[in-house]
Order: C-alpha cells, then structure tokens, then sequence
C-alpha cells in the first residue's frame, strides 16, 4: 500500500512538473503588450494588468461596457494641462463586464481627462469569437484617479504680442499713408 502512494504522488509530481506553466504579468505597459501581443495572450498568460485613462466612448452593451484604455503621455500630461506633444496616441480596446463595471465619469477627450484606471484580464489576441478583434477581456477593474475637465488657459501673452504688433502695423501703415500724401 505504501508502495501505491509512493508511485501515485511521484506521478502526480513528475505531471505537475510536465505541465506548461501559466504567466501571471505583473503591471505592463501598453507599447509593451503591443510590441509582442501574441506573448501575452491567453490561455498561455492568466492575466494581463495594464494602467492607463479610459478614452473616446462607452459602449454600453447588453453584458459588458467597451472603452479604449490609452497609455501615453497625454494620459500622464494632457497638452491643456501643460503636457508636451509627444507623438500619436497609443491604447488598446478594452471589454469591462457589468458586473465589475463603476462608472468613472465622462471618457477622455479634448477637454476633459478620462479616469485613470488599473484593469487586468485576459488578452484576447486576434479573438475568433469576435471576428478577429484583439481586447483586454477585464477580470477587474479600480479606478486610481476621477475623471476631470480640462481647462483651456487663456494665452495673455500670445493676446498682447498680437496687439502689440497690431498697432505696430497700424503705425506704420499710418506713416507711410502722410508720406504719400506729401
């Protein structure tokens, strides 16, 4: 009898040990998921964390809510918060289920910063139940920061330098109309 479990649990070892192991990624970056998608995609990845602001649209569905989460340096530094241009935007599609589903306020655009999230899931690359499409399937989802309006500033300085050189125009058209009057 003891022979028996000896051998079973030496089986059970030597299969667990055989079996393909399952990644679990901590938080990635989205230039990182998409510079090899097909290396985090599931079932070969259990999960994939991304941090990112919620932009674009919400599309309420029956099941889920769909939404792009972008990474990029205008979801750290929005240009009317003072950000630089850096280059295009970068995100990915996003499936967030009702059930883990918090309303995070109006999504990013223009003049407002979408919330900032954490959301982890399964990465569905090139998913064949949905033509091809490749998402984050979310499995949860935290808010980190609130959406906000975004405030355009009033460019003072740019008003003056036009003014200023307004009337520096208007001067010198003035002059030249007494010359040619002369």
């Amino acid at each position: 009898m003891r022979r028996a479990i000896t051998v079973m649990l030496s089986v059970a070892w030597s299969l667990c040990l055989a079996a393909p192991a399952i990644a679990e990624v901590a938080v990635i970056d989205v230039a990182e998921l998409l510079r090899d998608p097909a290396a985090y995609a599931a079932p070969d990845v259990a999960e994939v964390r991304l941090r990112g602001e919620l932009v674009g649209d919400f599309g309420h569905r029956q099941d889920a809510v769909w939404t792009q989460l972008n990474q990029d340096s205008y979801s750290a530094a929005p240009i009317l918060s003072g950000g630089p241009l850096a280059g295009g935007n970068q995100g990915i599609a996003v499936r967030i289920p009702l059930a883990i589903w918090h309303e995070a306020g109006p999504p990013g655009g223009y003049r407002h910063r979408g919330a900032i999230v954490e959301v982890a899931g399964a990465w569905r690359y090139h998913d064949p139940d949905r033509s091809g499409e490749s998402y984050l399937d979310a499995t949860s989802f935290r808010i980190l920061e609130q959406s906000a309006p975004l405030h355009e500033q009033f460019p003072r300085l740019r008003l003056l330098v036009g003014w200023v050189l307004l009337v520096g125009a208007g001067l010198i058209a003035g002059t030249r109309g007494h010359r040619a009057g002369d």
